[in-house]
This record gives structure tokens, sequence and C-alpha cells, in this order.
């Protein structure tokens, strides 16, 4: 069985993406880290990030699962703000931190999107799709989720 981590990104910790990660969690195992219990500083093209900065030592905890599965509220069709700044800072693994992006090779990205509809522009998963394929990283499956209520509904996106 495979290590599974959950990033979740949203701007609300406790909001319906919350909900539906804990939901996937229960259903296929894993951990589930909250980008805003960590600073990431955006990209800064000259490497020059505040002291504070967590994403070194983020990534760092992320390279050993297998599966990586990035959670994110679809906001205007696109991922949230949390997501795309730690995303941004992949940029860093390819240049500075070359040692760490190669150990993203081989594993598994996944994607879960979470809105108050039950579809999902397809255009919304294309950005972690490219991603996962420039990292050398195999694509997993899509899922989408919605909450109604109490109730988290999920289904795979083709």
């Amino acid at each position: 069985m495979s290590k599974t981590l959950i990033i979740l990104g949203s701007a609300r910790g406790d909001g319906n993406t919350a909900v539906a990660a804990r939901a996937l969690k229960e259903e296929i195992g894993g951990k589930i880290i909250d980008l805003l219990d960590h600073r990431v500083a955006p990209f800064d093209y000259g490497n020059d990030y505040p002291v504070n900065d967590e994403f070194i030592s983020l990534i760092k905890r992320v390279v050993i699962y297998d599966r990586l599965i990035l959670a994110s509220p679809v906001y205007w069709y696109s991922m949230s703000g949390p997501m795309k700044q730690f995303l941004d800072r992949f940029t860093d693994l390819l240049t500075y931190h070359r040692d760490l992006g190669t150990r993203l090779r081989g594993k598994e990205l996944g994607v879960l999107s979470c809105s108050g509809e039950a579809q999902v522009n397809g255009g919304f998963y294309e950005p972690f799709r490219l991603t996962a394929d420039y990292l050398g990283m195999p694509y997993a499956p899509q899922r989408h989720a919605w909450v109604r209520g109490s109730r988290v509904e999920m289904l795979e996106v083709r």
C-alpha cells in the first residue's frame, strides 16, 4: 500500500474542501496537511525568502509520500490562491533545490476539487496534469466533491 498525503489548499481550513479531504482520507487512508498551517511565501526569482518561510521544510515532509493529492476549492474556474502559491514554489525545486525536486519524480499526483456544484469545468485540472507531466509524476485520478449538508458527494472525473 502506498503512503498518501492530501495537501489541502483552501482559504478556509474548515470549509467544504476540508470536509471533502477528510472524507477522501477516510476512503483511501493517508494524512492531510493544510497549507494554512504553514508559511509559504510567494515565489521569488532571486530566491530571497523571509526567514520564517516554511516551503522547503514542508517539501521535505512531502517527498516521503508515494502519492500526493492536491485538494483545492474551485475559485473562479481555477485553483485557490494558497494552492497556486504552493505550486509556484515548485520552481525552487527545479532550480535551487533540485535534490528535493528530483525526489518528486515517479510519485503519483492526484487532484481533489470541491465546489457547490456536481460538475466542474475540465479545464480546472489542466495545470495539475501539466505539472505532473513536467515533473515526471504519474497523474492519478481526478476527483470532484461537493457537500450537501453533512453529506459529501464525490466522483471520479475523466
